[in-house]
């Protein structure tokens, strides 16, 4: 029964080998998104996310601010180690296309039992008239082993290379992580130092007009001395001047919020922010072009992070598909061996050898199905998030074009509003100088100037907001 079993059991491996090969078919992931061919009916390609930092920011205490930042903030450094991290994964996956070797001192001993194959033999062996002294087995029986070994994996199907492309793509993603970084960084600095400045100018209208109203209240404070005003129009004067200094330390407080913001980001402590005068004299390129969106591809970070980390999942698809197939692997020898350690190190001591063998999986493809079916769900994962990350780019585009096209519309609209305003102000207190208009109408014609005032800064702010938003979607800021 045993002697027919025998010849079965290679038909039986083989069949079982034969399902483990068993494969599923080829699957990958693709992002099939169509971008418009315009972001506003302009085909123009030319565009500023080429525009270097030092070109598109004229202000040199920003540039200043954002090279301390990129040589100091920890999200810079961290994103910097991140791409030393993947570039180290991508000699590690290169390493396992190569033969592993490995330098070995083997030393052991063994006690052969007298009804054992080796025991027998090894009788006799030292009983036969060939061999000489040095070759008589001792009992127990030492073993010596001095030379190197190896192991290397055939790479028949692709596995491991699939596996050093999905580490390369991940290594490039990082990369763009890291300009993403800086792309990040770049528009928070910028922002925050151009809403500084506003709140520079909004401080500086708030005194000019606490100096204004101080002055007001002093005189209906001797008109009410001589009898033409009332001492509720001085408590509304005194009211007015009130709330006016409160919003002084408001902005107070908001310019120290911001400058401790652009310290953290700058990786200082509490120092001070140099800066200059004003955002009304701050300039922007003069052209703010966004070019087509299919230059997003090109020159945004994440898009590129996002495509290449859907390439690398696609790898890993390939090397989860190829661990059904069978591995071969070579595992050779070289070195000296011997039973008597005087003998290692003798000629006739010399050995090598190689042995190759082939393993497929059997009982453990509901593990390999369960690692591809994973690997086949975060690519679909990867391939989402790459057409979010489009979406979303292109409508930040939007956004920003028309928010500098508004925004800029409003500004000019709010500088006819401030003029208006300060001839009715003026005209307002000619007339109540010789009594033909009323203290509130004074209070109401200063705070309507002061709001136009503080409107037509923040408006200035959002032009600059709206820039830095488009140079940042566009894909600017990292050159």
């Amino acid at each position: 029964m045993l002697k027919q079993a025998k010849y079965y059991i290679p038909f039986l491996l083989a069949a079982c080998i034969i399902a483990g090969c068993q494969n599923y078919k080829a699957t990958t992931s693709s992002a099939n998104i169509k971008l418009p061919e315009t972001f506003s009916g302009s085909a123009d390609t030319l565009t500023i996310a080429k525009l270097p930092l030092k070109e598109f920011f004229a202000d040199p205490y920003l540039i200043s601010l954002i090279d301390t930042a990129i040589a100091a903030n920890p999200d810079i450094l961290t994103a910097v180690q991140r791409v030393e991290m993947a570039k180290a994964n991508v000699r590690y996956n290169a390493s396992r296309l190569l033969p592993q070797i490995n330098a070995a001192a083997n030393a052991g001993v063994e006690k052969y039992g007298d009804y054992t194959m080796n025991g027998v033999g090894n009788y006799d062996t030292n009983l036969s008239p060939n061999i000489n002294g040095n070759q008589r087995i001792p009992d127990p029986v030492p073993n010596y082993f001095l030379g190197f070994q190896s192991s290397w994996e055939i790479d028949l199907w692709g596995k491991l290379n699939n596996r050093k492309k999905a580490a390369y793509a991940r290594f490039l993603a990082s990369q763009s992580g890291y300009r993403l970084v800086i792309t990040s960084l770049t528009a928070q600095i910028a922002q925050l130092y151009y809403q500084l400045l506003a709140l520079d100018t909004e401080l500086k209208v708030i005194r000019k007009n606490i100096a204004l109203q101080d002055k007001a209240l002093e005189i209906v404070k001797i008109q009410k001395l001589g009898g033409r005003a009332t001492e509720l129009a001085v408590q509304q004067f005194q009211a007015q001047l009130l709330r006016t200094r409160s919003l002084e330390y408001l902005t107070k407080q908001q310019v120290k919020e911001t400058e401790n913001q652009l310290n953290f980001l700058t990786g200082s402590f509490d120092k001070p922010i140099s800066r200059d005068t004003s955002i009304t004299s701050a300039q922007l390129p003069g052209l703010l072009a966004a070019g087509i969106p299919a230059q997003l591809l090109l020159n945004r970070p994440d898009i590129q992070a996002a495509e290449l980390e859907l390439a690398a999942m696609n790898a890993d698809i390939k090397a989860a598909r190829a661990s059904f197939l069978p591995a071969l692997t070579l595992t050779p020898y070289v070195g000296y061996n011997a039973f008597k350690s005087a003998l290692l190190f003798n000629p006739g001591s010399f050995t090598y050898g190689i042995l190759g063998g082939i393993t497929a999986p059997i009982f453990n493809r509901k593990m390999l199905k369960a690692d591809l079916e994973r690997t086949i769900a975060e690519s679909k994962v990867a391939v989402y998030n790459y057409q979010k990350t489009i979406l979303a780019g292109f409508q930040e585009v939007s956004n920003g074009l028309n928010g500098i096209e508004n925004y800029n519309q409003l500004y000019r609209l709010k500088q006819q509003e401030l003029q208006s305003l300060n001839n009715a102000l003026s005209v307002a207190n000619d007339l109540y100088l010789v009594g033909r208009a009323n203290y509130l109408e004074i209070i109401t014609a200063q705070q309507s100037v002061l709001d136009a005032e503080l409107g037509l800064a923040n408006t200035k702010r959002n032009i600059f907001s709206s820039a830095i938003n488009l140079y940042q979607a566009v894909g600017g800021g990292w050159r």
